[in-house]
């Protein structure tokens, strides 16, 4: 009996062992089982508040085109809000791995809830990740940065493009072509062949210069305007290239100025694609989607409206240095530059090539051969109208002869009053030719080209009537023989054998 007693004593006390042993892994199993629960409760909380944020999104295609921004700032805060979910997330499936060494199974119930709570979570980060992609994508292709709003610019059949490199490229779904020319560009160019008739290259050029600046409305655009367009896009660094969707957005710029003040002149969308088609066709013909900063500059201070001497000071002062004096390559920057403008309407030729060497040479030559210029030499150079850049001022007087009405009338097509430039004879009393019959060479009652003349872009005063009547008196007395040594010409019959056949545009 001792002995079956010191055996049962023996068990009991290992029986109680192992109960203390199984309760207290009962109480540690309860205790990770209790942790989990509160652990999922909490992120289930979490998930929840997560979810209705996520619920109360609008569809990226109903959200209004300037508020995209707002949207990705506000996508890009809530997943950094959430992401601490991610923590809990991973407690409590850690919660419920260490409950695998205690020989303890889930519930059904239980093993659902977790299984669900990783699915949210995983859904969740899926719906961040995918509205943050459709609204940057909607940005891009929609935003203020897009390209989007200038599809208005053409019409049916046509279907603006835009390349890889961002240059756009116009379809005609009609004829199943493509091309590099806006088409109101290519019908522009078509309409400047009615002006091939004019004799004289500086004009013919000014000419269809001045209609391709009323064509992109930079003749509305003013000179302060566009120095302050500069500032405003920090366009500092004339070296530094720009992108397609960096030009169009100092173009977007200038022209919603122009359409606040010419409403029924702007057409912003149609303005700023034919502008951009332009600097691209003169600047960048191979279409590599960059241009210089100096290159447009150029361009839109050449084609603004300002006076033309504010203009050279303008030009210069891109391409001066510290000291507010040029050398000779930073001059050979600024007419490289101003030859592309008629060089891309075919009319280079008699501009001297697109060679500006001459120039150069001609204008330190001016400034008895300095190292380097000033504004005022430049400018005093530009007034004799150097060979290279003579279509500036002329597309000035073309400009301001536009509307000019003289009380006179054409001895040649009777055109009275004459409209435009008015070209008085300085060898006939009371001999005035119109520009239309001047340019195309048109003579009558004896006057010969070789005549001098003096040109008229506004209406004469009673000095000048006067003066030039003096000089008639004087003329008269003239042989034919001084005439041909001595041609005086008070206008700029620019015309030179190097000129050739039109140019393809």
């Amino acid at each position: 009996m001792r002995k079956q007693s010191s055996e049962v004593k023996e068990k009991w006390e290992s029986l109680n062992t192992q109960a203390n042993g199984w309760q207290k892994q009962v109480d540690k199993a309860l205790d990770k089982l209790k942790d989990l629960q509160a652990a999922m409760d909490e992120l289930d909380i979490d998930l929840k508040e997560a979810e209705n944020v996520r619920n109360d999104w609008k569809a990226v295609g109903d959200l209004l085109i300037h508020s995209l921004q707002d949207q990705i700032e506000k996508s890009t805060a809530f997943k950094e809000e959430i992401a601490p979910i991610n923590l809990k997330v991973k407690a409590v499936n850690d919660l419920s791995n260490q409950l695998s060494p205690l020989d303890v199974h889930l519930s059904l119930k239980m093993s659902h809830q977790l299984d669900d709570l990783n699915m949210r979570w995983k859904l969740l980060q899926v719906a961040v990740e995918d509205r943050l992609k459709l609204l940057q994508e909607a940005l891009r292709d929609f935003g203020p940065a897009s390209q989007h709003f200038l599809s208005t610019s053409v019409q049916l059949p046509w279907q603006r493009s835009v390349s890889l490199n961002k240059v756009p490229y116009y379809i005609n779904h009609q004829t199943e072509t493509t091309c590099w020319d806006h088409p109101k560009m290519t019908e522009l160019f078509q309409s400047l062949a009615d002006l091939n008739n004019v004799r004289f290259s500086a004009y013919r050029t000014a000419m269809k210069i001045r209609r391709l600046q009323k064509a992109l409305c930079l003749d509305l655009l003013e000179l302060n305007t566009t120095r302050e367009l500069f500032k405003q896009h920090n366009l500092t660094k004339n070296d530094q290239l720009l992108t397609v969707p960096d030009v169009i957005n100092c173009l977007t710029t200038a022209y919603d100025g122009l359409e606040e003040k010419h409403k029924d002149l702007v057409n912003v969308p149609l303005c700023v694609d034919m502008c951009l088609n332009w600097l691209l066709n003169v600047f960048d013909t191979g279409r590599t989607g960059k241009i210089r900063v100096l290159s447009m500059k150029i361009g839109l201070i050449s084609l603004s409206k300002g006076l033309l001497e504010e203009k050279y000071k303008d030009l210069f002062q891109e391409v001066s240095g510290s000291g507010d004096t040029c050398d000779q390559r930073q001059l050979g920057l600024l007419l490289h530059d101003a030859i592309q403008v008629p060089r891309q309407l075919g009319e280079v030729a008699a501009f001297g090539g697109s060679n500006i060497e001459p120039s150069v040479r001609s204008c330190f030559q001016h400034a008895q051969n300095k190292p380097e210029i000033n504004v005022k030499e430049f400018i005093e150079w530009m007034r004799l109208e150097p060979q290279s850049m003579v279509w500036l001022p002329v597309l000035h007087r073309v400009a301001a002869a536009e509307t000019a009405k003289h009380q006179a009338k054409c001895n040649i097509c009777k055109e009275c009053p004459i409209v435009g430039f008015r070209y008085r004879s300085l060898k006939h009393f009371n001999y005035d030719v119109c520009q239309s019959c001047f340019f195309s060479g048109r003579t009558a009652k004896g006057h010969k080209m070789h005549h001098p003349m003096v040109e008229y872009c506004i209406p004469t005063t009673s000095g000048e009537d006067v003066r030039d009547f003096t000089k008639v008196l004087k003329n008269k007395f003239r042989s034919k023989k001084y005439f041909a040594k001595h041609p005086r010409l008070g206008y700029l019959p620019v015309q030179t054998v190097l000129e050739g056949d039109n140019m393809e545009t």
